[in-house]
């Protein structure tokens, strides 16, 4: 019950690692070996730049989605810092409920003297286009929003924001640089870029059903960003390091496979997380659903449960064998309460009592019925004991 923490790697793509086991050359080389490697990875870039509906020299690979958030944000102000554009005069946009990797990037700027706004969302998690609209300044030059939450699943109205975003960057007739984290949406919803209106997008393979170790950045040529890891020239000298081959190989056969079964596991995702909810607020009275947007990824369900302790609780259902998590995993250890809940307005004790199910390519209705009978009984057994 925890897909959106992970996804294991699909067979498809273990296949096609397998069979490239001979593509061990450095494709930076010269000998057939290296041009054998140089080749597949290239063939693995326009694979994914086909799926995201743009050129293949506009995507990067990475180490994953933390990567290509850093190099998307921190990337484009060191290249305004090396231009010679002042970053205490500048002005960047984000939401309060962003991955950790997004908003550790934005208290950087902040601390480097940027001017750094936070846009709320709505109580259904939304970030609407009122909202952005009173964030945007004359002197803002980059808005990260994150296409679809990972923790509550709200999707954003992309597009209407990149409307408005244009709309600003004409009126001011300064350049606006839009990024957003994708993380597991295009599983769901269809991901061309030029659709969804942004200039810098990330992926990570890992949240796709592909290998671990590896992600994209999608960067649209007129926007110019500076390496941060430098010590070679790959990537046309935005990543240095020899490329993991085999992991974009897998990366791609994963993406292309998800894009071909969309439409028909968006449908059976949501039959079951529409019962799934259902029938978990009728066993556990008092549930709450965090993320109520009419838009939501179709796979997670986000809740509070009241008079319990959520982290025991997960450690319960662990024991019971049902792995789920009780907010991102990149927030695991750190703090108590889930920092999207809270920002939805609601009592307060709902961000401190969050579980969140997610279902994956592997669920189906047993499952489902196996889990809701373990979490209403374990759920009762620990109230009993706290009566």
């Amino acid at each position: 019950m925890d897909y959106a923490g992970a996804t294991p790697t699909r067979e498809e793509a273990r296949l096609e690692m397998e069979n490239a086991k001979p593509l061990f050359g450095n494709p930076g080389g010269l000998h057939k070996e290296a041009v054998a490697a140089a080749s597949a990875l290239e063939s693995a870039r326009k694979d994914i730049a086909k799926v995201l509906g743009c050129r293949a020299r506009s995507i990067v690979f990475t180490s994953g989605a933390t990567e290509s958030n850093n190099l998307a944000i921190l990337g484009y102000a060191h290249s305004l810092q090396r231009s010679g554009e002042d970053i205490s005069k500048t002005h960047w946009i984000t939401s309060a409920i962003e991955h950790p990797s997004v908003l550790a990037c934005f208290a950087h700027l902040k601390e480097i003297g940027a001017e750094v706004s936070y846009i709320q969302p709505d109580e259904h998690g939304t970030i609407n286009i009122e909202a952005l609209s009173k964030e945007l300044k004359e002197n803002t030059v980059f808005v990260s929003i994150g296409w679809a939450n990972g923790e509550i699943g709200t999707i954003q109205p992309m597009h209407t924001l990149s409307q408005k975003i244009r709309e600003h960057e004409k009126i001011n007739k300064k350049q606006i640089v839009f990024h957003t984290d994708a993380g597991q949406a295009p599983l769901y919803e269809v991901s061309t870029v030029q659709g969804l209106g942004v200039d810098l997008l990330s992926l990570d393979s890992g949240k796709l059903y592909g290998p671990r170790g590896v992600g994209v950045l999608y960067q649209r040529d007129e926007v110019s960003l500076d390496a941060r890891i430098i010590g070679g020239g790959q990537e046309r000298g935005l990543r240095a390091g020899s490329e993991n081959v085999i992991g974009a190989i897998g990366f791609a056969r994963a993406i292309v496979c998800a894009s071909d079964e969309r439409e028909k596991e968006t449908r059976r995702m949501k039959e079951l997380r529409n019962f799934f909810l259902r029938e978990l607020q009728e066993r556990i009275k008092g549930t709450v659903l965090n993320g109520t947007s009419k838009k939501q990824l179709p796979h997670i369900v986000n809740v509070s449960l009241p008079h319990i302790s959520s982290e025991y609780f997960l450690l319960v259902l662990d024991h019971a064998g049902i792995a789920l998590s009780t907010k991102s995993a990149c927030r695991e250890g750190e703090e108590v309460e889930s920092h999207v809940v809270r920002t939805l307005k609601g009592e307060n004790w709902r961000a401190r009592q969050t579980l969140r199910f997610s279902f994956g390519m592997d669920t189906r209705m047993r499952d489902v019925l196996s889990v809701l009978k373990k979490v209403s009984k374990k759920y009762e057994q620990l109230r009993n004991i706290d009566n």
